[in-house]
């Protein structure tokens, strides 16, 4: 890759010339998390997609990290949540202005106003789609894409969807799994559930609550996950982590201790959901691309990739090799913004919304 200008020029195996400039950004808009992916400089951006607003003026003024850190602490008059729940745009007002936040706090160019490709959750309406759209013209972008998460998920994992050869991509990100089957710069057949990284954390919290009579906060939660979770644990592997919270019981602040094995009973129907629902993609999938997947495996990417052994747990049910890709929870974002080299190949899964676009 060499520079010429405000230009990329990326030499491919087959010795074609691909442009990129570098004032080009990908946005994945995730449920728990923002990344924005500006080319020549990878992730410039990481935050949790949190938003703080004035309760009583419903105006927001923190984003991010610095609201995230206000999640479960704040008092009446000052509210911190996530605008994105499940897959879907909860409050598409705050969404808009987070995006818009973002985007001015990535990219500050006030000369060259650059193209912005947005990876929005699978089951967005029109309307909310807009409110991003708005949001990014709102921001400067001379022109607006949508990307589809499978197929920013497959790039960014480095899987070359252009081949007629199929491959299979399982995102497990914040509030949906997204699983497909790609092939010739389009998605074959695909499947969403809203069963994902937020879902195992719920379930977590809950069996704390009902089994232990024991409250902890959304980061120890997620901590818990992250440090024992086990999707094939054994006496060996078995793991212990010291939580700080609230005994219910005693209505005081206390410690729990809580082992792999006490939370792989919470994980494994949530784990089993997801292994049925890439059963079902399977199913699906046109025999001459099966040959395919059987010999190129499942690639896992987004942020519930990362729980321990899942690949194992999936390859142990499925005829295939699993493989977690490198940084999963980076592939949307990195395929977003990578997406603009194969403007006008994709065959879907990728489109101009800029308002007025053919029109």
């Amino acid at each position: 890759m060499f520079m010429r200008g405000h230009i990329h020029l990326t030499i491919n195996k087959k010795g074609n010339i691909k442009m990129a400039n570098i004032n080009d950004i990908g946005i994945d808009l995730g449920t728990t998390k923002v990344m924005i992916y500006k080319e020549g400089e990878g992730i410039v951006l990481n935050e949790p997609s949190v938003v703080a607003y004035d309760a009583n003026s419903g105006v927001p003024f923190a984003f991010g990290e610095e609201a995230f850190l206000m999640v479960g602490k704040t008092h009446k008059n000052i509210v911190a949540e996530y605008p994105l729940k499940d897959g879907v745009i909860s409050n598409y007002t705050l969404t808009k202005e987070m995006v818009k936040y973002f985007i001015g706090k990535a990219y500050n160019s006030k000369v060259v106003k650059p193209k912005i490709c947005i990876c929005v959750p699978s089951a967005v309406t029109g309307i909310e789609e807009n409110a991003v759209v708005d949001a990014a013209v709102s921001a400067g972008a001379r022109q607006v894409f949508i990307i589809e998460e499978p197929i920013a998920a497959a790039i960014g994992a480095g899987i070359d969807i252009l081949k007629a050869n199929g491959n299979i991509i399982v995102d497990i990100g914040g509030g949906t799994t997204d699983i497909a089957v790609v092939s010739l710069g389009g998605i074959v057949c695909s499947k969403s559930i809203k069963l994902a990284g937020n879902t195992f954390d719920r379930e977590i919290s809950k069996a704390l609550k009902n089994k232990y009579g024991f409250a902890v906060g959304q980061r120890t939660v997620q901590n818990l996950k992250h440090q024992i979770a086990d999707c094939m644990p054994t006496e060996e592997t078995n793991e212990s982590f010291k939580i700080k919270g609230i005994n219910l019981q005693k209505g005081l602040p206390g410690t729990l201790e809580i082992s792999t094995q006490d939370i792989y009973p919470v994980i494994e129907p949530i784990i089993e959901e997801i292994l049925n629902a890439i059963k079902v993609v399977l199913a699906m999938t046109p025999p001459e691309l099966s040959g395919d997947i059987y010999e190129n495996g499942v690639m896992l990417t987004g942020a519930g990739a990362k729980i321990k052994n899942l690949d194992k747990y999936l390859e142990s049910h499925l005829t295939t090799k699993v493989t977690v890709a490198e940084e999963p929870e980076k592939c949307v974002a990195k395929g977003t913004g990578m997406s603009f080299v194969l403007e006008g190949k994709l065959e879907s899964g990728f489109r101009d919304v800029t308002p007025g676009f053919g029109k």
